[in-house]
């Protein structure tokens, strides 16, 4: 896909879960970077997860190639495995039950669209430098959430 090569990395936080919620994107390309942040007052942490990855696609001005870093397994896992089937099964799970947070990943795969997106998984509170960037960034945009 033509266009610019975008490094996102994206956190989401939630104090209690369910509790106030906090999500972070930090979006390189360059020499230039951007930071996104959000929250709500009442949510789970796998919603901001979801978020986070939701906001920084929908960022992005023009179609480019993405490779966004993630360390939710939920999230990466979801939309490159799962949500397939949940898709063909009329998002249910295998179980037959509906699938959690199915508004979040619809839009992420409309936002997804005109990208060429490679997701990756990162080990959390691992010492990377930018996903650690973001977990404080996702957990102070928790703790502003009233």
């Amino acid at each position: 896909m033509a266009g610019d090569i975008i490094t996102i990395h994206t956190d989401g936080s939630c104090l209690g879960n369910p509790g106030r919620g906090g999500w972070a994107a930090l979006l390189q390309w360059g020499e230039h970077e951007k930071e996104l942040t959000g929250g709500e007052a009442h949510t789970t942490n796998n919603r901001m997860e979801l978020t986070a990855a939701l906001e920084a696609l929908r960022a992005l001005k023009k179609p480019s190639t993405v490779d966004l870093y993630s360390d939710s397994q939920y999230l990466r896992n979801g939309i490159t495995q799962w949500i397939h089937g949940w898709q063909k099964n009329g998002w249910k799970t295998a179980a037959k039950k509906p699938v959690l947070n199915a508004d979040i990943w619809q839009a992420l795969l409309e936002a997804e669209k005109p990208h060429t997106v490679r997701w990756h998984w990162v080990r959390g509170h691992d010492g990377h430098v930018e996903n650690e960037r973001v977990d404080a960034l996702a957990r102070r945009a928790a703790e502003n959430q009233q």
